[in-house]
């Protein structure tokens, strides 16, 4: 068969690495100066490919039943898919990472494998228009192009632009609204210059409509705007659908996470404060607290910068240190942003084959769809998963 491939990112190269090793003549078509572009910039240059724990809840979805089955399907079959490429890979808890520590290495395996079984890559092509004839008819600004089936790899708003779900619609598809992901968190406050270069390790808890929606725990960088960081990032989702729908999203800072709640937090201080009763409560705070954080509690709640432990409102500090109130207005926007959450449903996709339920021969993978993860390697694992079972053309 004819297949055209719109897009080569991560999952439109697993889609034509396995539909060329099924016989089918393949070409995919790339927007770009370069296929993979967004690939070489992932992890730093490194390229996080894959992690261990690739379960349901690390995803966001319109339809986790769908996205269970491509799972199973699917998750058992990526490692040995990049073995077979000749990459080594590393693992770091969980973390998978090309042995080289570049996303070269990764970029040449697929690159190559493609060239070797005489895939065709045409780069700096616009498609224009799609319509399912008999076969499909692809518009483009370099001309016309006829395919039995069609794989859309477009990937997401992010780096991108909107041309692919604008294809998917013309097919049949619907659109959920789409949004900035793991992304910066912006505040309602003005005093956020006091903390910002601070990174510590501290626990999110993530509040929407004043119930608890999730935590996150590990390094947080403040910003002169608000949050930044894995663990702001893996929140985002969430907060963008939810300031979306008119929620109030709010998050509570424990800057104490080796403190398992305010009563032991309130016993350490304690025993400080007569085991060292010549230093004051900034004193002692200093000996695991950044000194930022310290000076911006105080003015906060008014304290001398030389009172003692017994000298305050405790229960106030308490809440600050462990429960430190952050209001969010808004998240960065796409520009900032490092995946979409939202796009084609996957209620409209057969997750057995990833092909479209709205136009037959059509199949959809990737970011284009309403799957997102949070950060570790798991948006890059969705795209191979999804490229790997659509271009088995079933």
């Amino acid at each position: 068969m004819e297949v055209i491939i719109i897009g080569g990112g991560a999952s439109g190269m697993v889609s034509a690495i396995k539909a060329l090793e099924n016989n089918h003549q393949v070409t995919i078509l790339e927007k770009n100066n370069k296929v993979l572009k967004k690939l070489l910039v992932t992890g730093n240059g490194r390229c996080n490919y894959w992690n261990t724990e690739m379960n349901l809840d690390k995803y966001y979805t319109d339809d986790f039943a769908a996205l269970e089955t491509i799972l199973k399907l699917n998750k058992d079959q990526v490692l040995p898919f990049f073995r077979g490429l000749g990459i080594v890979e590393k693992n770091i808890n969980g973390y998978y990472y090309p042995y080289s520590n570049q996303a070269t290495s990764i970029y040449n395996a697929l690159y190559n494998k493609v060239i070797n079984l005489k895939g065709k890559i045409i780069t700096d092509i616009n498609v224009l228009d799609i319509v399912k004839k008999d076969k499909f008819l692809i518009t483009t600004d370099k001309g016309m192009f006829k395919a039995d089936k069609v794989i859309l790899a477009t990937g997401s708003k992010v780096r991108s632009d909107e041309s692919g779900y604008v294809l998917a619609q013309k097919l049949g598809h619907s659109l959920n609204p789409l949004h900035p992901a793991l992304v910066k968190l912006v505040g309602q406050d003005n005093f956020y210059q006091a903390w910002e270069n601070v990174r510590c390790e501290a626990i999110l808890s993530l509040y929407e409509d004043k119930l608890i929606k999730k935590q996150e725990y590990g390094e947080v960088q403040l910003t002169n705007y608000g949050l930044s960081g894995i663990v702001a990032f893996n929140l985002s989702s969430t907060i963008s659908r939810g300031l979306s729908l008119g929620k109030n999203e709010f998050i509570t800072i424990n800057f104490v996470p080796w403190c398992k709640n305010k009563n032991e937090l309130k016993n350490y201080l304690d025993v400080k404060s007569v085991m060292i009763p010549d230093f004051n409560l900034s004193q002692i705070l200093e000996g695991f607290l950044n000194y930022k954080i310290i000076n911006l509690i105080f003015k906060i709640l008014k304290i001398n910068k030389e009172a003692k432990w017994e000298d305050v409102k405790q229960a106030e500090v308490l809440k600050y240190l462990v429960a430190f109130p952050f209001y969010i207005k808004e998240t960065k926007d796409f520009l900032d942003a490092q995946v979409t959450t939202g796009g084609i449903p996957l209620k409209e996709i057969n997750p057995k084959t990833m092909e479209s339920l709205k136009t037959k021969g059509l199949y959809l993978t990737g970011e284009l769809l309403d799957v997102d993860g949070i950060c570790g390697g798991y948006n890059l694992g969705f795209a191979w998963m999804s490229g790997l079972e659509a271009g088995k053309l079933k």
